[in-house]
């Protein structure tokens, strides 16, 4: 495949400018239809928000106030402007928090990544993206039919019968978290099947460059999206592989973290995000990740904004396994055992795979016990590890992520 996904990756410059005069009160104005952002913006005319500097004045949505809001009021806490029975599903993310989703007109915007990874009519995309609770698989499904292509929803683990599905059936392109496809390869390698994947579209971890390069190595093109729960597809990598493309469907802002203020081109900040989605117009919602603006545009020649990518977080909460891991969450699983003294979650790397190791300052041997709490509470398999007490540093750090991203 080849071109863009439509006109609007090439806008100059003038473009882009007028018709945010226009996109910008838009959204605000069907942003204040939803409760929540009503009161948020009470005093906010949409007619007065035309550009970014307007914009940058209005206050911070974060995670938790969603979290906070949709306690008293659920499922969305009032941040959608649709009733819950008005959309096509509803998700659960850990926290929990609720998202909705919707099946039509490419709702998560993720065709355009798609269509960039050259993904189209003729290929079967093995989205090994999970489909229960979680909106990931359905969002890539979602992509995959906006660009025509057949899906098999694979869902995540299961490697022998993923091998032997993607044998069958001959899949051309792997959807999942980065390093799930290498296990597929290598279990393929041993039961001696070939398998047809030459391009492969990933989020929901980091994407190390020998990762990348060991599936470059093995003929498949595999290229990067950042994307949410939330917010849909915020940005992505084309065949330039030169930074990371921001969405049509949004507006992002790189922000001193904690003030909610633009920093210059280049430096680190917080990514905030507006979508122009009128069924869940999120305005300047914080991400918690971090990245940073790239000059110029892409040597792709779509024209858009550029980030560098995902460089961390800007508070503790980390993705590990492709799933998001958060301070109030190892809080739940510490109130679980009065013992405990004090406990902190290592993200790290074994080979090409996250791990996760829960460090735990308790008197009790009670390994397996803490091990079926972690899973509970964290949503995921952690190695423990049981430390004397007072030997963890008292820094107030209960997520480390230990693993390079250079």
């Amino acid at each position: 495949m080849g071109g863009y996904f439509d006109e609007l990756e090439t806008r100059d410059a003038e473009e882009r400018a007028e018709w945010l005069t226009i996109a910008l009160p838009t959204a605000i104005g069907r942003a204040k239809t939803a409760p929540a952002l009503a009161r948020l913006l009470r005093n906010v005319e949409p007619d007065d928000i035309r550009d970014r500097t307007a914009l940058a004045e209005l206050p911070i949505i974060r995670k938790s106030d969603l979290t906070d809001a949709q306690k008293k009021n659920p499922p969305f806490g009032g941040f959608a402007t649709r009733l819950a029975t008005e959309f096509d599903d509803i998700f659960q993310s850990p926290g929990p928090i609720y998202e909705p989703g919707r099946r039509d007109a490419d709702w998560w915007r993720l065709g355009r990544f798609l269509h960039a990874c050259g993904v189209g009519r003729g290929d079967i995309v093995q989205n090994c993206f999970a489909y229960h609770l979680t909106p990931a698989g359905m969002m890539f499904e979602s992509g995959a039919r906006a660009v025509d292509a057949t899906v098999l929803p694979a869902g995540t683990g299961q490697t022998d019968l993923q091998v032997r599905a993607a044998a069958d059936i001959g899949t051309t392109v792997y959807a999942g978290t980065p390093d799930f496809l290498k296990l597929i390869l290598e279990r393929a390698d041993e039961l001696g099947e070939a398998l047809s994947f030459t391009r492969a579209c990933v989020a929901g971890g980091a994407l190390f460059p020998s990762l990348r390069q060991y599936y470059t190595d093995r003929g498949i093109r595999t290229l990067q999206c950042y994307a949410t729960a939330d917010l849909g597809n915020i940005a992505y990598e084309s065949d330039a592989m030169d930074g990371m493309i921001v969405d049509e469907g949004v507006l992002v802002e790189i922000v001193r973290p904690g003030t909610g203020d633009p920093v210059p081109d280049g430096e680190v900040g917080e990514v905030v995000v507006t979508t122009l989605n009128p069924d869940y117009p999120l305005v300047r919602f914080a991400t918690g990740d971090l990245s940073a603006v790239l000059p110029g545009t892409s040597p792709c020649g779509r024209t858009n904004m550029r980030i560098k990518g995902w460089m961390g977080r800007a508070d503790q909460t980390t993705k590990i396994k492709g799933m998001f891991v958060r301070p109030e969450q190892v809080a739940s699983f510490v109130a679980r055992h009065p013992e405990i003294i004090r406990a902190r979650v290592i993200a790290d790397r074994e080979g090409e795979m996250d791990t996760m190791i829960v460090q735990i300052e308790s008197p009790r041997d009670a390994e397996a016990e803490y091990s079926a709490s972690i899973i509970a509470t964290l949503k995921m398999r952690g190695r423990v590890q049981i430390v004397a007490p007072d030997s963890l540093a008292n820094d107030g750090v209960v997520i480390e992520d230990r693993r390079k991203y250079d």
